[in-house]
């Protein structure tokens, strides 16, 4: 297994090395190289499906993972309340995101110096979802 991985990692970087070169170059690559890269791909894919059949064995041959919490009334409640903060949250970034964006738009249009500004005016509005998701989170932490 950690062989193909390997052999995955080091296609990676052949192709990664080839790009750079091709980059850094600024002519048409030669007729081997393109052969070389196909056969870079071809490998890469191989070894792709190899470390997937292969894999499948060790996931199938873990152990079973702990049983779950039991899931109550009060905690699916729970769950539901935790997630609402979000939910609402988002809504309502999307609501201000709606008007600010169009405006922002707008302002852009006619005077393109301001762009700067109108970012800080979407991350103003974007901001309110992101309070939502934290005291999501802060709440998922006591229960």
């Amino acid at each position: 297994m950690s062989i193909l991985v390997a052999l995955m990692g080091l296609c990676v970087a052949g192709l990664i090395v080839t790009g750079v070169y091709l980059e850094l170059a600024h002519k048409a690559p030669p007729d081997w190289l393109k052969g070389g890269v196909l056969a870079n791909l071809a490998l890469f894919a191989l070894a792709l499906a190899g470390l997937l059949f292969l894999g499948v064995d060790q996931v199938m041959a873990q152990e079973a993972a702990a049983p779950a919490r039991e899931i109550t009334v009060g905690y699916g409640l729970a769950l539901l309340g935790i997630g609402l903060p979000t939910g609402l949250a988002a809504i309502a970034a999307g609501i201000a995101l709606g008007p600010v964006g169009s405006a922002a738009l707008a302002v852009i249009a006619e005077k393109p110096e301001m762009f700067g500004r109108t970012l800080v005016y979407l991350g103003l509005a974007e901001g309110v979802a992101i309070y939502g998701l934290v005291m999501s989170i802060l709440m998922l932490g006591k229960l």
